[in-house]
């Protein structure tokens, strides 16, 4: 395959980023009777390694699980229900980690499994815990290889599919770039396939892209181009990027590293958040609200203010004090998410009055502020 040049700008933000997260489609890694691609995966590995020798840390997010346990278990069709999908996972996910095993070996490196779930995300203590073991795991010659852990996730605790966690595990982590590996060759400015649609190399403005996603999806993967797309927003939202790229050309790590104009490449849209504002603002999912006026809201948006009570307007839900809440404007568009300093029936007693009357009235329990802005994050 003829190589194209290589475009300074790609390249340049490739070169900043310490780690690649990649993420491998379930079609990515399958043949067509839905047994795995051993080729694919020696060849992946093998890219994997180059990356390393770069000083370059990595971490692979693998879909595949179901999929091979559907290949051993003979089934026909991906199942339906929650049960034989676990099933499947069950029997797919130690034959997948034994291939990822044995062609890192080829390479003098080994597969360290992660299996997780929505949870180990929403607790704080089990988030950092994934994070420092992941830190870890980057000072020995192994390669993290993390799966949703299909075997006991229910919908309370799903990600959806491995796109969603995929993001979060780029978001964990510091200088990254995510690389989405689906069968596709990336975002299309038309129906993929129609005559004349052509892949769009770069994307600097989020403004329209939602609308050029399609509804198709691979036989057996869970997510089509509507995830991936969400799954770049968490990224590009908190300064890092993104490249969705065609995971069947056999060098395709390679050529991105490279700096090639392969696939889609979706870039950050801020100045890198840290770790911690990460968590709050694209990791946890907040189940109360409250409603700000134009006044609170132009604070907390261009003077970088915490939020006080005399510009909350209304407390939707029922929540204690660290609790995460989304803060929605007049408008009712959600622009913020915060820790509450108190809880829901503080905050509905002290909401709209000023600082000086909720002290006369609470003496020294008088709270500040509703959010503190170190506990707030604004898209």
């Amino acid at each position: 395959m003829d190589w194209m040049m290589s475009d300074p700008r790609r390249q340049a933000l490739i070169d900043s980023a310490r780690t690649v997260v990649i993420k491998v489609g379930t079609s990515v890694l399958s043949n067509d009777d839905d047994s795995l691609d051993v080729a694919r995966i020696a060849s992946l590995c093998e890219q994997i390694h180059r990356i390393r020798r770069t000083n370059r840390r990595v971490v692979v997010v693998t879909s595949g699980a179901v999929g091979a346990g559907m290949g051993l278990l003979g089934l026909k069709e991906r199942p339906k229900d929650l049960p034989h999908l676990q099933a499947a996972a069950a029997v797919g996910q130690a034959h997948l980690m034994r291939l990822y095993n044995d062609c890192l070996q080829a390479h003098s490196c080994r597969a360290a499994q992660l299996l997780l779930t929505g949870n180990d995300f929403r607790s704080r203590e089990r988030y950092l815990n994934v994070r420092n073991t992941l830190q870890t795991l980057f000072e020995y010659p192994v390669i993290p290889i993390i799966n949703e852990n299909d075997t006991v996730s229910i919908s309370e605790i799903q990600f959806g599919d491995n796109d969603q966690l995929a993001s979060m595990v780029n978001n964990l982590l510091d200088d990254t770039l995510l690389v989405i590996l689906s069968v596709i060759d990336g975002l299309y400015d038309g129906a993929p396939g129609a005559p004349g649609s052509k892949v769009i190399p770069l994307v600097e403005n989020w403004d329209g892209v939602p609308g050029l996603a399609t509804d198709d999806r691979s036989r057996r993967g869970t997510g089509g181009m509507h995830t991936k797309l969400k799954a770049v927003r968490r990224v590009t939202e908190v300064g890092e990027s993104v490249i969705i790229a065609n995971g069947r050309d056999s060098q395709i790590l390679d050529r991105i590293l490279a700096g090639e104009e392969v696939g889609t490449l979706f870039v950050g849209e801020r100045t890198r958040l840290p770790a911690w504002k990460r968590w709050l603002g694209y990791t946890m999912q907040p189940r109360a609200s409250l409603r700000v006026d134009a006044g609170a809201r132009k604070a907390l948006v261009e003077k970088g203010s915490s939020l006080l009570p005399i510009g909350v307007t209304a407390v939707e839900g029922d929540f204690d004090v660290w609790a995460l809440v989304s803060l929605i404007d007049p408008d009712g568009h959600e622009f913020a998410r915060g820790l509450a300093g108190c809880d829901s029936r503080t905050i509905q007693s002290i909401r709209g009055r000023r600082s000086a009357d909720i002290e006369a009235q609470l003496g020294s329990l008088a709270p500040e502020e509703v959010i503190h802005r170190d506990n707030l994050v604004v898209f």
